[in-house]
């Protein structure tokens, strides 16, 4: 059975993370990742550990699955000549070099576009190929820039200090507006049979991320602050203390938090003017809070978690990740695949497809795993 993508070739000139998980992800959709790496190191997250796996480092290995690794040094005219003769046929180009560097190389979108007009050239970059053009493009870097770390983290008033999330997030969301845009080019070009640039940054990628957040300022011209884990417009929208840990409390509307005051103990509290609304219940959080934790202190976060899912009240025990996977295998998700021996498993895809389902997942490959066979490949006069 064809995978979606199936007959697609990538030109992988990407490394570190949002690139190579972009390029992962068109990989798991079927297409053909040919990853062109530097002799002796190859992608710099290779020697991002610990940990480390059989092959490379796990942080490699998170993005890189389903791919074929050659080694090409682009100082030297004949390797260089196969990478120009990679980006001639392939379908996609993705690129994270700084902008404009891959032009001395003849591998710049003009140069491509010239040999190959049916090509999607990707570019992705910190800051995009303007004034930012010079600026280092590093998750950490642009999370503190553009604002995500200022609503990340415990309030001043609580001793907080602004945080970045617990994953290079930026990274991840750059990576998948990276592959719709992709994607969207590719069927583009079946009308037009034409290929085009397609170009994302981390910054926009970050701003556009931010929703209500973004929106927030734009409407009041006040930038939001950190709240912890509570929400700027919803309340209880947060995690709470219980007997013996911390409960996620998620009430979207009035009715769930009636439901909330029932079981807890308290129903008088869905009628208290300072809670009976929403917007009334964000006015006087303090209060909330305070009456909340007092009520949920009685018992574990086990116990009322089972307690308030019974009536339809969003609740959940603060876990860890393994904690996540085993609730995804518990709800029959399948969250992991086997990529082969002597391999850690992998996150499967998340996307799931009724006629052209994923089935087969082929491991990260070691440093120029495929550097001869891709190398004798280019070589040859295409016959089609």
């Amino acid at each position: 059975m064809n995978l979606p993508l199936d007959g697609i070739l990538v030109a992988d000139f990407s490394r570190v993370l949002a690139g190579p998980y972009a390029t992962a992800t068109l990989a798991d959709l079927g297409a053909r990742v040919v990853k062109v790496e530097r002799p002796g190191t190859g992608d710099d997250t290779r020697a991002w550990g610990p940990p480390w796996t059989e092959n490379s480092a796990a942080y490699f290995e998170s993005a890189n699955r389903g791919k074929e690794s050659v080694v090409l040094d682009l100082s030297d005219p004949d390797d260089l000549a196969l990478a120009r003769e990679l980006a001639r046929r392939a379908d996609v180009v993705v690129e994270n070099f700084r902008p404009g560097a891959l032009d001395r190389y003849g591998l710049g979108y003009d140069d491509v576009r010239r040999e190959n007009p049916r090509s999607v050239y990707c570019s992705i970059s910190g800051f995009g190929n303007a004034g930012g053009a010079h600026l280092p493009g590093y998750d950490f870097l642009v999370q503190a820039v553009g604002g995500l770390m200022s609503i990340t983290g415990a309030p001043d008033a609580d001793g907080g200090a602004p945080m970045k999330v617990g994953v290079a997030l930026v990274d991840v969301l750059t990576s998948k507006d990276a592959t719709v845009g992709i994607l969207a080019a590719l069927h583009a070009r079946e009308t037009t049979g034409r290929g085009q640039r397609v170009e994302v940054n981390l910054l926009s990628s970050l701003l556009s991320s931010l929703v209500n957040q973004a929106s927030s300022y734009l409407a009041t011209g006040t930038a939001p602050g950190r709240l912890g884990n509570a929400h700027p417009s919803i309340a209880p929208y947060e995690s709470l203390p219980c007997a013996d840990g911390p409960i996620a409390l998620a009430c979207g509307n009035d009715g769930q938090f009636r439901k909330l005051s029932t079981v807890i103990g308290d129903e008088s509290l869905a009628d208290d003017e300072r809670f009976i609304t929403n917007a009334a219940r964000v006015q006087n959080r303090p209060a909330l809070v305070a009456a909340l934790s007092a009520l949920l202190a009685t018992d574990t976060t086990d116990a009322w978690v089972e307690r308030l899912l019974a009536v339809g009240v969003p609740a959940g025990k603060v876990g860890t990740i393994a904690d996540g996977f085993a609730l995804a295998t518990e709800l029959g998700l399948e969250p992991l695949v086997d990529v082969g021996p002597g391999v850690p498993a992998q996150v499967r895809h998340p996307v799931t497809f009724s006629d052209t389902p994923i089935t087969d997942y082929t491991a990260p490959p070691r440093l120029g795993e495929h550097s001869q066979a891709v190398r004798a490949w280019l070589r040859q006069e295409e016959t089609s």
